[in-house]
């Protein structure tokens, strides 16, 4: 049996309890799906950067399984390009998953952006302490607050704000002159800002509506799991659980499917499942792993309003696995 297919069937049955107390877990590992004929050095130069790649994408994004599509569809575009042209691979790879990730923010959009060229200009510029505690805000809430935002404003607020990417080399991604990417990401930052639900103890409160939630599951409390969730939330699913989980119904594994809607719905999939899980930061964010042997083989991403879980994602490919940034809690 592969070990994604060992994963799902000894994550939903109980399997190991690791205890790996606020280690890292995260490792570095090779395109998840490449061609033959790919260039073994251009290849691990891909994989220096596919960390970076995955956080920019994951911010930009607000979906795990969205970010590694986002992150492949980078690699088929450097795999395919004049590679030796490139001067600043870091530079082009970063520039190249931004574009990919504008155009899956735009496509989610019904109405066109609108111009800055009318806009007052900025009444002040932010200095480097007040955008290193912004950085430093990042969770649930800032993502939530991030999907308010038009496409080129969070893509201007997340490259340069969270990773300190230019606006000279923000301004052709967005299509405007640097001090038009520069208003973008001040109008965002503004927005950010003086959003209400932004504030130090929002973390806490996530982790504490995970932890519940997973004791919930843990004990077979149905009407607790129904109450943690909200009436519309969703539960997806990566490529790889699905199949694993299809593959291993017999041994416990549960009818999976890539997306699932409805508070009931969602709390039938995972009612009395994940005995083995942890409560873990994943990217910055209170969600669960499994790790057998204190090594991460999936990760549930969650997403919370207030006390209530909106949205969880299932991630159990290993590339896309090994690429987050998972440091176990409890």
């Amino acid at each position: 049996m592969c070990d994604v297919s060992r994963t799902i069937a000894e994550f939903f049955s109980g399997g190991l309890h690791p205890r790996v107390n606020g280690r890292n877990l995260s490792q570095t590992g090779r395109p998840a799906r490449h061609s033959g004929t790919m260039d073994e050095s251009l290849s691990t130069q891909f994989e220096a950067n596919r960390r970076r790649l995955q956080s920019v994408a994951y911010r930009m994004l607000g979906s795990l399984t969205e970010a590694e599509d986002a992150v492949q569809e980078t690699w088929v575009r450097l795999n395919g390009s004049e590679s030796g042209s490139i001067e600043n691979l870091g530079g082009w790879l970063t520039t190249v998953v931004s574009r990919v990730c504008l155009g899956v923010l735009r496509s989610r959009r019904a109405r066109p952006e609108t111009s800055t060229a009318g806009d007052e200009p900025e009444s002040e510029l932010a200095g480097p302490e007040e955008e290193a505690v912004l950085a430093d805000t990042l969770g649930p809430a800032l993502l939530l607050v991030l999907d308010a935002l038009g496409p080129a404003e969070r893509l201007a607020f997340v490259l340069h704000d969270l990773f300190g990417v230019p606006f000279e080399d923000i301004a052709p991604i967005v299509d405007r002159s640097p001090a038009a990417a520069r208003q973008l990401a001040s109008r965002a930052r503004r927005r950010v800002q003086g959003h209400e639900d932004l504030h130090p103890g929002d973390r806490h409160r996530q982790k504490e509506v995970v932890e519940a939630f997973l004791a919930a599951s843990r004990h077979g409390d149905f009407e607790t799991l129904v109450s943690l969730l909200d009436p519309e939330a969703v539960l997806r699913a990566d490529r790889a659980a699905v199949k694993a989980a299809t593959a291993n119904r017999d041994r416990g594994a549960p009818l999976l499917e890539p997306e699932v809607r409805g508070g009931r719905a969602v709390a039938t999939v995972l009612f009395g499942r994940a005995a083995a899980a942890e409560v873990a930061l994943i990217e910055g964010v209170p969600g669960l792993v499994w790790a057998p042997g204190g090594r991460a083989r999936a990760v549930f991403a969650f997403r919370v309003i207030g006390t209530t879980v909106t949205e969880i994602e299932i991630v159990s490919d290993p590339a896309v696995v090994r690429s987050l940034q998972v440091e176990l809690l409890s």
